[in-house]
């Protein structure tokens, strides 16, 4: 799933290079927590949060096979 979302967010920004993702796995779930340069957090956000509903969508839909729920957080 981390390969994944580094997928989807990498084509999205215009610096794929400051992207990071980490991955932390605790009791209630996985939380991915995307990084990107400060001038790509709009292109992930999208209006009213539609590109970033739209991310969280694909991404609990690929894991679907995994036991614990998946959560994406933008910072």
């Amino acid at each position: 799933m981390k390969e994944l979302l580094e997928l989807i967010v990498k084509s999205l920004v215009d610096d794929p290079d400051s992207v990071v993702i980490t991955m932390t796995e605790s009791e209630k779930g996985i939380n991915l927590a995307v990084s990107v340069a400060s001038e790509d957090v709009g292109r992930i956000i999208g209006k009213e949060g539609r590109i970033a509903k739209s991310i969280r969508t694909v991404i609990r839909a690929a894991s679907r096979n995994v036991d614990k729920p998946v959560f994406v957080d933008i910072v």
